[in-house]
């Protein structure tokens, strides 16, 4: 009897052991996690190309490290085109979570806002924004100019005059051409940056527009303006003709063989998302191949 006990609970003993080792051993070994890929590195970085009349930071985002350079500009007309400004900066989101987007072999480079100072005068420089208001504004024509009343995109140097139109009414186009610290933080960035086209965001014409300095349009300027145009949905414009331009940026582009587009949104309450991301990948397409 005694024996058959002893022989009991050495089995209840080494049941008990193994029974603990097998849980120590499930408890101290975890379960190997599901490996995930690494998310691709994103190139990106920001510089101040220059500073506004009052001190406001002018920068550029750039994304990819391709030799060939595709550069975008919003709010050269401040405010009064905010949602210029808006649709640059969801392409700096967009390229920042998407950076397979931008094929190899090409820099993108985006420049937000161009006219910080006629942007605040619209928007403000607090975190309140109230589109009620920025309509209101809009609608005066506020936030077009910047801090020394002048239009910036006539302050450039192709067909420069100091006295300039805006839909019918007369503008300053500065002092000289460049006068503008604005103005020549873009001129000293291109120059420097010697991209294969600039195009700009503005709004509401709805439309694509080509840019000439007096000598036609470049043949390049002419395909990408097609190329964007139909992937957008936009009409393709060569000539602007709606009353004179003098001292355009586009224009100035163009005098030094560099080809440069005006995208006019339809309004100027909407990005038009949609639209101008397929505008805008098929011309880095284009533009890799």
């Amino acid at each position: 009897m005694k024996k058959t006990i002893v022989i009991v609970i050495a089995l209840v003993v080494i049941i008990a052991i193994s029974g603990g080792v097998w849980w120590w051993t499930q408890r101290s070994i975890p379960e190997e996690e599901p490996k995930t890929e690494e998310p691709a590195p994103v190139s990106r970085s920001s510089e101040i190309i220059g500073y506004s009349v009052e001190g406001r930071k002018i920068e550029a985002y750039t994304f990819g490290d391709g030799e060939k350079t595709i550069a975008f500009v919003g709010g050269i007309h401040g405010g009064y085109e905010w949602n210029s400004v808006m649709l640059a900066y969801e392409f700096v989101d967009y390229f920042t979570e998407n950076p397979s987007a931008i094929p190899e072999g090409l820099t993108v480079k985006i420049i937000p806002v161009a006219n910080p100072d006629g942007l605040a005068k619209i928007v403000g420089t607090g975190s309140r924004f109230v589109l009620a208001d920025v309509k209101k504004a809009v609608k005066a024509g506020e936030g077009r100019f910047n801090a020394n009343g002048v239009d910036l995109n006539r302050n450039f140097g192709c067909r420069w005059q100091p006295k300039s139109t805006w839909r019918g009414q007369e503008v300053s186009a500065g002092t000289t051409a460049f006068s503008e610290p604005e103005a020549l933080a873009i001129k000293d960035f291109v120059l420097e940056t010697k991209p294969e086209a600039v195009i700009f965001w503005h709004s509401q014409s709805n439309a694509v527009y080509a840019s000439e300095c007096g000598k036609g349009v470049l043949p390049e300027t002419k395909a990408i303006m097609n190329i964007y145009a139909k992937a957008a949905g936009y009409p393709a414009v060569e000539t602007f003709d709606a009353y004179p331009v003098t001292g355009d940026v586009e224009s100035w582009l163009a005098s030094i063989n560099i080809p440069a587009l005006t995208v006019e949104l339809a309004t100027h309450e909407t990005i038009e998302w949609e639209k101008n991301l397929a505008g805008v990948k098929a011309l880095l397409e284009y533009y890799s191949n």
